[in-house]
């Protein structure tokens, strides 16, 4: 059930990058997807990080059945890139609805 409720959270996030216009048809170079900083920030855009990295490991999660994270903070990050910028509060909402789920004690 989690992983089904937690792939369908998947979902909205990258409809949302699209909503917003922050879906990239080009990948992020080598050296950023090799960024050992957190989301990394020092090397890519978090729209970037969110499209590369989260969706990808967390579908390569769901698809194996491993434990999904159990500690999650996106979204305030998110919050701190994105203020005052209202076409992205719908993506930081799902954002939020992710960390919650997954935060949720099991």
């Amino acid at each position: 059930m989690l992983y089904g409720q937690t792939q369908v959270k998947l979902d909205q996030i990258a409809q949302a990058l699209k909503e917003a216009e922050l879906w990239s048809e080009l990948a992020p170079s080598a050296d950023a997807m090799a960024s050992t900083a957190p989301f990394a920030c020092d090397l890519m855009p978090l729209e970037q990080w969110l499209q590369f990295v989260l969706l990808p490991r967390m579908r390569n999660l769901i698809d194996t059945a491993a434990p999904l994270p159990t500690q999650i903070a996106i979204a305030p990050m998110a919050e701190h890139v994105w203020q005052n910028m209202p076409l992205r509060q719908n993506l930081i909402g799902v954002l939020n609805e992710l960390d919650m789920l997954l935060n949720e004690s099991r």
